[in-house]
């Protein structure tokens, strides 16, 4: 990680030009792998990118990374930018586009003390980049308005923020989806977010236990009224919200619905049908 580099003309690093996407490894096992190639390729396609590496190659230079890296629990980025034209011009259909694909050890949105008794958040009321503007379903690295909602968040004393849309209903958070229970039925955001990988898998947990869910608008009043509230990403799996603007959520504890979910979440990690071994070479390897 220490030599990795990019150039400072590329268009990634100038005007956050790039799509990339994040899997996660567990106990040497990559999750949902193919659910997350995917995503990356059609951002790429709708970017009107292109790369040299086909698809199998993109997941052998993965499971690579990770077993040089020799962690068995590991947070995987692979990523395209837009690169740099030879020229100087500033014709994107004149840049070589470029990827690049890195191991770190595994995090979390949430840290130990904040799975054990939920996250506190705070709604900001910075408005996401609307999806005339930018697609949301096109992973990216446009996050001016999810960090002015983080310092809105800090500034009131919570630990992250969810903002807005342009109709002033919850959106998502930095890197994560919301959910909410009420009375046995759950509901998440549907416009202008992403389609979180973890999202979608909370969609199939809830399909094999025939739990309702409910995509459509969620108002600040609804989220602070619901029995339960969870957020999702592949950083952290599924994180219990307990207090949103110093409100507590229910009874202000992890409520059963989330803790149900978050067992079998996590269970389905040594399941072949959701996840991939990583192959590790024999001898030790030094981390750098």
């Amino acid at each position: 990680m220490s030599e990795a580099k990019v150039s400072v003309l590329d268009w990634g690093f100038l005007h956050s030009d790039a799509t990339y996407d994040t899997v996660h490894v567990w106990d040497g096992r990559f999750f949902r792998l193919d659910l997350h190639l995917d995503r990356f390729f059609r951002g790429m396609e709708r970017l009107r990118m292109k790369i040299s590496y086909s698809r199998a190659e993109i997941e052998g230079i993965l499971a690579n990374c990770v077993a040089l890296s020799g962690h068995k629990s590991a947070y995987v980025e692979m990523i395209c930018t837009r690169g740099a034209s030879p020229t100087f011009s500033r014709d994107p259909r004149e840049a070589e586009n470029h990827f690049m694909a890195f191991a770190v050890p595994f995090g979390s949105v949430a840290n130990k003390e904040q799975l054990e008794r939920g996250l506190h958040i705070a709604v900001s009321d910075t408005v996401r980049i609307p999806p005339k503007s930018i697609d949301p379903s096109i992973k990216n690295y446009h996050w001016l308005d999810l960090v002015k909602g983080l310092f809105d968040a800090y500034d009131r004393g919570a630990e992250t923020a969810l903002v807005v849309d342009t109709d002033d209903n919850i959106a998502e958070g930095p890197g994560f989806n919301v959910f909410t229970v009420k009375g046995g039925r759950l509901r998440t955001p549907g416009y202008g977010v992403l389609q979180g990988i973890t999202r979608q898998t909370v969609f199939d947990l809830c399909a094999e236990l025939d739990w309702p869910v409910t995509i459509g608008d969620l108002r600040p009043e609804q989220l602070k009224a619901a029995d339960e509230v969870f957020i999702t990403s592949t950083a952290g799996g599924i994180m219990p919200v307990t207090k949103v603007d110093y409100e507590e959520i229910g009874d202000g504890k992890i409520g059963p619905v989330t803790r149900q979910l978050t067992d079998l979440y996590w269970g389905k990690h040594a399941d072949p049908a959701w996840s991939t071994p990583v192959t590790y070479p024999d001898v030790p390897v030094e981390r750098d």
